[in-house]
């Protein structure tokens, strides 16, 4: 069982930086492949940023050059800088793990991550 908390998340007006953080579980946590989603109401869930398990990285078009991930194994975190915030990036954010993926390649299907956290709400005022 691996458990995921995230945090870092609050009000932010456009154009400034939040980073999100998340702490995980479980010995194995350089093995998983980790991705960070979003979701607004309405809408599915989709993947922002996605890391593998060896540094491969992966980031949605709308918002490639202001997000950076980043993971920290001895410390089983994973995080997500944002910057040059707007107000289409408001919405629900998600830490996910792919914990049995033999691949060192980003994941990314939802389906394929099997551990969520409870999220963290982003709200970036205009």
């Amino acid at each position: 069982q691996v458990q995921l908390v995230e945090s870092g998340g609050g009000l932010v007006q456009a154009g400034g930086s939040l980073r999100l953080s998340c702490a995980a579980s479980g010995r194995t946590f350089r093995r998983y492949n980790m991705g960070w989603f979003r979701q607004t109401p309405g809408e599915e869930r989709e993947l922002v940023s996605g890391i593998s398990r060896g540094g491969n990285r992966y980031y949605a078009d709308s918002v490639k050059g202001r997000f950076t991930i980043s993971r920290d194994n001895a410390k089983n975190t994973v995080n997500l800088s944002m910057n040059s915030l707007k107000p289409e990036d408001t919405a629900d954010y998600y830490c996910a793990a792919d914990t049995d993926s033999v691949y060192d390649l980003v994941t990314f299907r939802r389906a394929e991550y099997d551990y969520w956290g409870q999220g963290t709400k982003v709200t970036v005022s205009s």
